[in-house]
């Protein structure tokens, strides 16, 4: 699949338009996002992904098509985990909740461009180094071990694990003053910051003694919580991409798939925080289905990497080739399974726990 520059930059400026019309249109009097508001950016989200699949389809191939859709789905998936701990990060600020859709819009945009020069150094090495598949195989099998293994501590507890050094102590869940991120630190011990929100304001100019400014002629400028959560927002960002990017590239390595995937996931996981915010708790299984969709994904990318090496047998056992349909099917399934039985088995499950253990003395 060859992709000509217009084409990157038509795609390019038609995200930035969606994100333009969200931050000057939409975002341009703070507020906080009903539940009506978000579903609608959620649905119309998702219809400009499903369109652009059925256009990628229809100009470069279904093959094509099914990857985009592939990978844009495990993305949304894997994005779905992070939000727990975005949760995590804004109750560690206090960001006011008609703040909070700024915050998410300026962290995607920040995840944005640092996930495109991820991309485009992982589709360099991936064209150049073939033994490159086997370590991202691996990775994606050990990240669903461990994901697995910590799956019944819960999904707020295991995403907040997942995501320690980016907002929150050991005590997964029951901490009130969850460990800010490393890069936050670094950054508060090199600028000046202030404690309190100036409306969605980046900076504040504090006084030379370090208090907030009242008129004195020398005075400097401080970083608010408004900058030091979309950073830590971003950061945390990237650490997830460490592993949902690996497993795009498991599905394709077409760049600008990979880029297109991550993209529509992005557009529209800060609406999504506000509309299942309140069933977080209740998706006691994702982190199960997520774990599977991993290892599939990994166990897929190592035997794509044994056929490329020319190994079509493991002794008497001949290796499958796994088909884009297959692969899709097998996403799709495991998350409307893992889905169904949270709100369903994990709902009449959490009665019958509160109950055995007793009231809280």
């Amino acid at each position: 699949m060859s992709v000509s520059l217009w084409v990157w930059g038509a795609t390019l400026i038609g995200l930035l338009a969606v994100l333009a019309l969200d931050l000057f249109v939409v975002g341009r009097k703070p507020h906080a996002v009903s539940l009506r508001e978000a579903g609608t950016w959620v649905a119309l989200m998702a219809a400009l992904a499903v369109s652009f699949g059925i256009g990628l389809s229809h100009l470069a191939g279904p093959t094509y098509g099914g990857q985009f859709f592939a990978g844009w789905i495990t993305e949304y998936s894997l994005s779905v985990d992070n939000l727990f701990v975005f949760v995590i990060i804004m109750a560690r600020f206090k960001v006011p909740r008609e703040f909070q859709h700024r915050v998410l819009l300026i962290g995607v945009l920040v995840a944005l461009g640092l996930r495109g020069v991820f991309i485009g150094a992982g589709s360099a090495i991936v064209s150049t180094f073939d033994w490159v598949f086997y370590v991202f195989g691996a990775f994606l099998i050990y990240t669903a071990v461990k994901l697995a293994a910590g799956h019944e501590s819960g999904p707020a507890q295991e995403g907040a694990a997942k995501g320690a050094d980016s907002g929150k102590s050991a005590d997964a869940g029951t901490s009130a003053a969850p460990r800010e991120n490393g890069l936050v630190r670094l950054v508060r011990s090199f600028y000046p910051t202030v404690d309190d929100y100036h409306g969605t304001a980046l900076t504040a100019r504090i006084a030379a003694d370090g208090h907030e400014n009242t008129g004195a002629a020398r005075s400097r400028r401080a970083l608010t919580p408004m900058a030091l959560v979309i950073l830590a927002i971003g950061a945390t960002d990237v650490l997830f991409a460490l592993d949902s990017i690996p497993a795009v590239f498991g599905l394709t390595q077409q760049a600008y798939i990979v880029f297109t995937a991550n993209a529509f996931a992005l557009l529209g996981l800060r609406q999504l925080y506000f509309l299942i915010g309140g069933l977080l708790d209740r998706l006691v299984y994702l982190s199960t289905g997520l774990s599977v969709v991993l290892g599939f994904i990994g166990l897929k990318m190592i035997v794509e990497a044994l056929h490329g090496s020319g190994i079509e047998h493991l002794g008497p056992i001949a290796l499958p080739t796994v088909s884009i349909p297959f692969s899709l099917g097998v996403i799709v399934v495991t998350l409307a399974v893992t889905t169904v039985l949270s709100l369903t088995v994990g709902r009449r499950r959490a009665p019958e726990t509160a109950s055995a253990t007793g009231p809280e003395r």
